[in-house]
């Protein structure tokens, strides 16, 4: 009984491995969703790009890049930070179930599959600290899933 569960793990794990190899290199890997802007109570949609490999580079100059993996029930990392006006690039992955990635004052809300890197692209424009989270109902630790981004004021001195 126990070869058998060992060699349905490994089928799984192989059709999992491929899965994830046999994504297109230039695919879209998320679509815009709308969410409430806090200012204003309309609609208005995340900056989000398609993985070509192209960069934009924010008016300071920097582009700051960012792997974070969600997993039940936690991002990896939990704290980021930036100056203010870096271009934010963040490849998520989830390491098991959907989650969602969430920062209300970005207007940013994605979800993200396993399987699927979901990329996000925003400028840091807003000087603070902001609690990203996970904005899709992922078990019983949900509540908990959160992490921080710090935008440091800009450096002038140059």
């Amino acid at each position: 009984m126990k070869k058998l569960y060992a060699v349905i793990l490994a089928v799984l794990i192989l059709m999992l491995a491929s899965s994830c190899a046999s994504q297109q290199e230039n695919a879209p890997v998320s679509s815009n969703m709308p969410v409430p802007d806090s200012n204003s109570g309309q609609a208005r949609e995340t900056i989000v790009i398609e993985e070509t490999g192209d960069s934009v580079v924010s008016d300071n100059g920097n582009i700051k890049k960012f792997d974070i993996v969600a997993k039940q029930f936690e991002f990896m990392p939990n704290a980021i930070e930036v100056s203010q006006g870096d271009r934010v690039k963040i490849t998520l992955t989830s390491a098991d179930v959907a989650h969602g990635f969430a920062i209300n004052e970005y207007g940013i809300n994605e979800r993200v599959v396993p399987g699927q890197p979901t990329v996000v692209e925003f400028t840091a424009d807003k000087k603070g600290t902001f609690t990203f989270y996970c904005s899709v109902q992922c078990g019983s630790g949900h509540r908990n899933m959160r992490g921080t981004l710090v935008v440091i004021a800009e450096n002038t001195n140059n």
